[in-house]
């Protein structure tokens, strides 16, 4: 068994859903101190930054510079993935393992195996689920376009059929249901 935070939240959700907003938004709230927000896509990002010399933190950003590396980043992801479902949540929190941070955030889980690994390394009743939703029209308003290799991928759909989340939120904009999921999560945290 490796490090035990006192909880995992892992947050999913299409591009533009704002995962990133919400998830930066808790942080905020929390103690820095306990809490740390892990990237699963970081791995993936900082290992095609050295491959390809690309600045990493633009990689990491929300950026054009990542939009037009990302049909490619996901190509070669599945295909590490074929061979490991676990490698890049594995390096991810590779950083934190016996480290003092109780509140893990997992900003970007994408896969059902992304789920599963968690489950299967960490006690089942220290993971909670958090699905964003957002509709269409405002991720356009977002910057989303919907690109064909990228959007019709496991990255974007694996989730889709996915219904017993412990939370889904609905982030179309309102910035008062928005405070109180966020009011709400901070208290389920700091009651445990």
């Amino acid at each position: 068994m490796e490090s035990n935070p006192k909880i995992i939240l892992l947050f999913s959700g299409k591009r533009k859903s704002g995962k990133d907003f919400i998830t930066d938004a808790l942080f905020d709230r929390l103690n820095s101190n306990n809490a740390v927000i892990i990237k699963i896509s970081g791995p993936i990002k900082s290992y095609w930054a050295q491959c390809n010399n690309l600045h990493l933190n633009d990689l990491l950003s929300d950026s054009l510079y990542k939009e037009k590396h990302r049909k490619q980043m996901i190509k070669w992801s599945e295909e590490q993935r074929e061979t490991d479902y676990g490698v890049f949540c594995r390096k991810a929190v590779e950083l934190y393992r016996g480290s003092e941070k109780s509140v893990w955030i997992v900003s970007d889980v994408r896969r059902k195996t992304d789920i599963l690994w968690f489950k299967e390394t960490y006690s089942i009743e220290k993971i909670k689920t958090i699905r964003i939703n957002a509709s269409k029209e405002k991720r356009k308003e977002r910057g989303w376009i919907f690109t064909l290799g990228i959007d019709d991928q496991p990255s974007e759909c694996d989730l889709d059929d996915v219904n017993n989340w412990d939370w889904i939120f609905n982030n179309d904009g309102d910035a008062s249901t928005l405070e109180q999921f966020l009011v709400d999560i901070t208290e389920f945290i700091n009651k445990i």
